[in-house]
């Protein structure tokens, strides 16, 4: 079934997967195309709406980032974001300037809005605002439909042509019915019908699947994480058989993970499951290593080399499976968008991948979204909400050089944390939470005598999608039940830390 389609256009910022995703909630299919791309191509794709992104360029710049003005005579509604906002302005004839310290915006602003169609319904004038730039003068044709103390263009519109501009990101959550704006352009401006959901994405995937594998082999990356788990369970759900999931427990997993992968996936699903023990391997190839990208390489590599060995042994695999979803592509740096960190998934993948294709099913997908899909496929609640695991699991929460020892003890202090979340009824409320092990050694006192020992680092996190997260306000009660057991029964540990840093600046994960 062909669907609707909006084009997001990546001019470079950091939220643009975040567009699509707000897109995607309202149940309409997009696609994220570099701003390089042709006015045929684009054309081509017949988008009921297109949406330019943020960036951090100046759009009045020679070397900046642009787009043909062919694409506002196409006849498709525009709505452009923040730098989308600026280089819509540029291109039309209107005037965009570097702003000064009365005309820079950062942060939650006060708006002001006026009549627009895109703000039909909006009764809250809180916005997230992050430009230096602003527009002076508006394009011919354009109305300003809003504005802030600082910014005598907060959103443009000119209605005729469908064309509409925000300074600021209706995408975070920190504007305030955000949501509303995008939703308002999406049904009253775009008129789209809504046809994307979650069964239809499970119909055409194993569709596409079956096209493309036919009765070849697939190997499948299966970690025991929510992400891993589904791309196993929609692989099976559309080649059976010929699906053989590789479980590798590189030592780096939480406590009692490995047993439970093994149990789930081979007496639930009944698929076919073979598990790795390869402990030694990976913490030899980690010895010494303490730069966080070289680890996430290491463990990436040492992820595909795994897996061929196992083709090997089980005859010809022309396909791998892995559960890359959207965040782990952009945080990534593919794209447009700035590197932030690579992961074991995306970067860390070797040159002479011995397979034909490596299959991603849920590659523009967001943790959500997939925990959805997951739903409907039949797997349990409590698989499907935990907590994120990284692809590197313990290699990237040990900070510095990992080795066996700080592994098992970050695996026990873990297990005391859950344990406590869970038992206090905040473990669902919380996007993700997870103990780190820095590389740091504190003086102190236990049983009258002193103690040289580990500190252990505790992150618990407030998200919808892992793209911006507030740090969560665990009770203090809670905090220092988690101490008191992490310290008494971890040994090797003599203090415990909570992290107050929100995203951004701070990432989730430590390294």
């Amino acid at each position: 079934m062909k669907h609707e389609i909006v084009l997001v256009i990546d001019f470079g910022g950091q939220y643009n997967q975040l567009i699509a995703r707000r897109v995607r909630e309202n149940n309409v299919y997009c696609e994220i195309l570099p701003y390089t791309t042709s006015i045929e191509k684009i054309e081509e794709k017949n988008p009921k709406g297109i949406i330019f992104t943020g960036g951090p360029n100046s759009a009045y710049l020679e070397d900046s980032p642009k787009i043909s003005r062919e694409i506002f005579e196409i006849g498709v509604p525009i709505l452009g974001i923040c730098y989308g906002d600026q280089l819509m302005a540029h291109l039309l004839g209107g005037k965009v300037q570097k702003g000064d310290n009365q005309t820079r915006e950062y942060g939650k602003t006060v708006i002001e809005y006026g009549q627009s169609p895109i703000f039909k319904g909006i009764s809250s004038n809180q916005v997230w605002m992050s430009h230096t730039d602003y527009i002076l003068e508006v394009p011919e044709g354009f109305d300003v439909v809003a504005t802030t103390k600082n910014c005598p263009v907060a959103a443009m519109h000119n209605v005729d042509k469908k064309l509409y501009g925000v300074q600021f990101h209706p995408e975070v959550e920190h504007s305030i019915e955000g949501d509303k704006i995008l939703t308002n352009f999406l049904y009253k401006i775009c008129q789209v019908s809504g046809d994307w959901t979650t069964s239809s994405f499970i119909d055409d995937k194993v569709a596409e699947i079956k096209a493309k594998v036919g009765d070849k082999k697939a190997l499948c990356a299966l970690s025991g994480g929510v992400d891993s788990s589904v791309a196993a369970a929609l692989m099976h759900r559309a080649i059976g058989d010929n699906l053989t999931c590789v479980f590798v427990d590189h030592g780096l997993l939480r406590k009692n993970e490995g047993d439970d992968v093994e149990r789930i996936f081979r007496q639930k699903f009944g698929m076919n499951l073979i598990r790795v023990n390869a402990e030694d391997r990976f913490l030899g190839k980690l010895a010494g290593v303490t730069e966080p990208e070289a680890k996430r390489k290491i463990i990436g590599e040492e992820f595909i080399r795994v897996f061929e060995a196992e083709s090997q042994k089980l005859g010809k695999m022309d396909f791998l499976v892995q559960g890359t979803i959207y965040p782990d592509i952009v945080e990534s740096g593919n794209g447009e968008s700035a590197t932030i960190k690579s992961h074991h998934n995306v970067g860390g993948l070797p040159e002479d991948v011995d397979f034909q294709e490596i299959i991603e099913p849920l590659r523009e997908l967001f943790k959500d979204e997939v925990r959805k899909i997951g739903l409907e496929l039949g797997i349990e609640e409590n698989l499907i909400f935990r907590h994120p695991f990284p692809g590197p699991g313990l290699g990237i929460r040990v900070i510095g050089e990992v080795t066996k020892e700080k592994c098992d003890i970050l695996r026990e202090a873990d297990a005391v944390y859950m344990d406590e979340l869970r038992k206090a009824g905040l473990y669902k409320e919380i996007w993700q939470a997870f103990a780190t092990l820095p590389d740091v050694m504190t003086v102190g006192v236990m049983g009258d005598e002193r103690t040289y020992a580990h500190l252990v680092g505790l992150r618990a996190v407030a998200s919808s999608d892992g793209m911006t997260s507030d740090w969560y306000k665990i009770p203090y009660d809670v905090l220092e039940r988690i101490s008191n057991r992490i310290i008494n029964e971890v040994e090797g540990v003599n203090r415990v830390v909570y992290d107050i840093t929100s995203k951004p600046p701070g990432t989730i994960e430590w390294e």
